[in-house]
């Protein structure tokens, strides 16, 4: 056991066989319900003598996944009020180490900081304090109903509660408060880059990591309140804080899963969310985010940022293989979805046959999806910023497992394992297989490492003349520009 002075009071945590001090589920904030429901995050009140922080604390209310999801990712659920927690691994509570905070992914509807594929002993061991947070989801986390002084992007004041904690508190865990890299994945990464780009977040971290997420996936404030009017329809309530409040959460948390299951592609039903597909999400409310994120990254937000940014090389197939649903598209739907992504279709299935004169109609439609939805999302960001003082480097991850005879690809959420180190996690299984590369794991960890460490995970840097971009594979390589047909495809389209 091991102990640390917060300002709050003392907590006690573990130490591994390893030596690493391990403290779970403390608190950053006020639990966020009863007279604290759909409020921005409240002060942590402190408590008396030591407080034992040696296991995970409650998860934010959510729904499971839905098959056959709910066997690829790993889940946990913790019932209990104080769901805005955090967990720390510190090699040394004496020391002075840089620190990674990390933003876990779930379409802002599902995940936790406390699955155990994000066991940050690795990074400890490495010499970098790691943290891994809690955040409201789904409706508690990211409703706008639009009303007076209805205060937006709950989840995102999570984060920066949780980072402003970070910089209050971390030295006593031994972090350096000065040297803070903020790193998620998917969800994760789409909150990182709002945050990239909302003047709230000034100061709280020097760098930040983006793995198959960046800054386009936000909603207008109408489409924001739409979806708020149709979720107060589900559950047969008015479209009022008051009335959503009174919900049982169970019951709440289960209309927003049902309403994201009646999303349609039809933009003028649903606006932002018939392509984005993910009904709560970062809301441009004029006040945390005053402008798309991407266009305040654009005009200089986050300029001193180092930023590492990628995404993985068959990112939708998660989405289409083990669903049944890669080999079931055709060229009609190929060239529709096309259309929606306001492509010219013949043009756009010219340029990705381009790059692979094999593709069937389902590869492509899992190459067109992982383009608009991640690959230049990541691209764009890195565009963005042009002649910013902070570092910019680009990666994509390419390495394909034996699952699903092969067909998976290095689809959504398959580098975690590997930015953590954590390949011997059993939940890892379904999606990586039987005995995934250790080596690439080595080289992909120590990347992250060195960019928190120094923000510069080692290759060049971005930019538009070279597009320098390291593929993670057996063996890793930097390749300049890849598949440059379908990146020129886009332009001015994504």
């Amino acid at each position: 056991m091991t102990t640390v002075q917060t300002s709050h009071g003392v907590l006690r945590g573990t130490t591994t066989d390893d030596g690493i001090a391990v403290f779970k589920g403390v608190p950053y904030a006020a639990p966020p319900f009863g007279p604290n429901r759909f409020l921005p995050p409240r002060p942590v009140q402190p408590w008396e003598g030591v407080r034992d922080a040696v296991e995970f604390g409650p998860t934010a209310p959510k729904a499971p996944y839905t098959p056959p999801f709910d066997a690829l990712i790993p889940e946990v659920d913790i019932p209990g009020d104080e769901c805005l927690n955090l967990n720390v691994w510190t090699p040394d509570p004496a020391g002075r180490r840089p620190v990674a905070v990390w933003l876990h992914g779930g379409a802002f509807a599902n995940g936790s900081g406390s699955v155990p594929l994000y066991d940050g002993g690795r990074f400890a061991r490495d010499g970098v304090v790691c943290v891994t947070v809690n955040y409201r989801l789904g409706p508690d986390g990211f409703l706008h109903l639009g009303e007076r002084g209805d205060p937006a992007n709950l989840g995102l004041l999570d984060q920066l509660a949780a980072l402003a904690w970070v910089r209050a508190e971390i030295a006593a865990f031994g972090g350096d408060p000065d040297a803070v890299t903020v790193f998620g994945e998917s969800a994760g990464a789409m909150g990182i880059g709002a945050l990239l780009s909302a003047p709230l977040s000034a100061g709280l971290f020097h760098r930040a990591a983006l793995q198959s997420g960046a800054a386009h996936h936000v909603l207008g404030p109408d489409t924001a309140r739409a979806v708020a009017h149709r979720l107060a329809g589900v559950l047969g309530v008015p479209a009022t804080r008051e009335a959503l409040a009174a919900v049982p959460l169970d019951r709440l948390t289960a209309a927003a899963q049902e309403l994201r299951g009646q999303v349609t592609p039809d933009p003028a039903e649903w606006g932002e969310v018939a392509l984005n597909v993910m009904p709560f999400e970062p809301v441009v409310d004029g006040d945390l985010l005053p402008v798309p994120p991407i266009e305040a990254i654009a005009a200089g937000a986050g300029a001193g940022v180092d930023v590492l940014v990628g995404t993985n090389r068959d990112e939708f197939r998660f989405f289409t293989v083990p669903t049944g649903m890669q080999g079931l598209i055709g060229e009609p739907l190929l060239l529709a979805t096309a259309a929606r992504y306001g492509l010219d279709p013949q043009e756009a299935l010219a340029a990705y046959r381009a790059e692979d004169a094999d593709a069937s109609a389902g590869d492509i439609m899992a190459d067109l999806s992982t383009d608009w939805f991640y690959r230049l999302p990541a691209i764009r960001l890195a565009e963005a910023r042009a002649g910013a003082t902070g570092r910019t480097h680009v990666y994509e991850f390419a390495w394909r497992p034996p699952t699903f005879d092969g067909r998976l690809g290095a689809c959504h959420s398959l580098e975690i394992p590997f930015v953590f180190d954590n390949l011997a996690d059993p939940a890892v299984a379904p999606l990586l297989g039987d005995g995934p590369p250790q080596d690439l794991a080595d080289t992909v960890h120590a990347a992250w490492v060195s960019f928190v460490t120094t923000g510069d995970p080692g290759w060049p840097e971005y930019d538009t003349a070279r597009r320098a971009t390291m593929v993670f594979d057996t063996p890793s390589t930097v390749v300049d520009d890849p598949r440059p047909h379908a990146r020129a495809l886009w332009d001015g389209k994504r």
